[in-house]
């Protein structure tokens, strides 16, 4: 089997990595670049730090600030205009998933036009676009080496996913100090995030040589730091060690796939506006116990991974301590059900059969070691309420 692999061409990693941020765009040949972040970075200085260092390195920056959480359709209108007007010659995304997402989509409207939904699942798309370069903030999405984006349909709230090597950044600077400030709610969400890429990067149907051993990495790495950094924001060594995970498991994914519990998490977050991560951790237990009987030596091979199996432990046995792992897990960062969260039950069922049309037209359930029918969806959505 032949496995096409795709990376960023210019990866910087360690702390103090982001202050290189002008040498490194240099170094590509570019000069206007437009940095697209979000108000709370641009509040906090971290924003304006980084164009210093463009600015020192001789460059051009303008700041675009006005990403959102779950980026829309309507959201991008305003950075399309920002890249027009400041003639951009490339995209920087700075902070967590949602700028990643929304720099990714800019980089490919401002040369190619139309609307995201133009470039939704299944169509791939390969470019041209913008380089994109990218700054996570976060240690959950992996957006910035992934070849994905998501955006959210403003028409009828469809979060859709597009794929291509269009998405994928050209560099990538991990720098984990930019995560220390991190608030333990958003520590737990996008540190689930990250194993639950691990995890399905592992057990797809896409998997290959290439991406299991980096997703094994990561599930080993998270189970030794995620409560680490949770319970103490200012372990900077369990922070190090959460970012160099999420990337793994993002450049894990990006290779092979996302299944199941992506699928349906999409679905939660457009129409209840509940963060990426989060709903992934409410969907990640119930999920893996539905899907584990179909591909119990690979689950096992996560459980052995995460430290809660040893290689003595028959596959079936393995398996099964994952679950309770997850679900463990899940407890101890406190990841609410979608009652807990306050999502109305009326509101909830009522959703459920189009969450689990959306969940289906995605693609993702597809490479899943079960493929899901529609009333196993909806029977799962129904299982996490509560």
């Amino acid at each position: 089997m032949i496995s096409p692999i795709a990376l960023p061409r210019v990866m910087r990693i360690g702390g103090g990595a982001a202050d290189q941020i002008g040498d490194v765009v240099l170094s590509l040949g570019l000069s206007r670049p437009l940095l697209v972040t979000d108000s709370f970075l641009v509040n906090n200085g971290a924003a304006a730090k980084l164009v210093d260092a463009l600015e020192k390195a001789g460059l051009a920056p303008r700041v675009f600030g006005e990403t959102v959480p779950d980026p829309t359709t309507d959201s991008l209108e305003a950075g399309v205009r920002a890249l027009a007007e400041h003639q951009a010659d490339s995209v920087i995304g700075f902070g967590g998933g949602s700028p990643m997402d929304t720099a990714k989509a800019l980089a490919l409207l401002g040369v190619q036009g139309g609307q995201m939904r133009d470039y939704k699942a299944p169509r791939n798309n390969v470019g041209p676009v913008l380089p994109i370069i990218a700054i996570p903030t976060t240690a959950g999405s992996g957006s910035e080496a992934t070849q994905f984006t998501v955006i959210t349909d403003s028409r009828d709230d469809e979060k859709m996913l597009c794929p291509g090597l269009a998405f994928l950044p050209t560099a990538a600077i991990i720098d984990f100090e930019l995560t220390v400030s991190m608030p333990p709610r958003l520590t737990a969400d996008t540190g689930v995030d990250a194993l639950t890429h691990a995890i399905e990067a592992y057990v797809s149907k896409k998997a290959n040589p290439f991406s299991d051993s980096l997703a094994l990495a990561a599930m080993a790495t998270i189970g030794k730091n995620l409560r680490r950094a949770y319970e103490d924001g200012a372990d900077k060594t369990a922070r190090e060690q959460m970012m160099l995970a999420a990337t793994q498991a993002g450049i894990a994914f990006s290779n092979s796939s996302v299944a199941l519990v992506h699928g349906m998490s999409r679905p939660i977050g457009a129409h209840f506006h509940v963060a990426h991560g989060l709903s992934n951790a409410m969907l990640f237990p119930a999920v893996t116990a539905f899907s584990v009987r179909a591909a119990e030596s690979r689950y096992a091979d996560c459980a052995r991974a995460l430290d809660v199996a040893t290689t003595d432990t028959d596959d079936r046995t393995a398996a099964e301590a994952l679950v309770t792992a997850l679900s463990d897990l899940c407890r101890d960062v406190h990841v609410p059900t979608p009652k807990d969260y306050g999502i109305d039950k009326a509101k909830w069922d009522e959703l459920i059969p189009i969450m689990a049309e959306q969940a289906l037209r995605s693609g993702s359930p597809n490479n899943n070691p079960i493929i899901p029918t529609d009333a196993e969806i909806r029977d799962l959505y129904a299982q996490i309420y509560s």
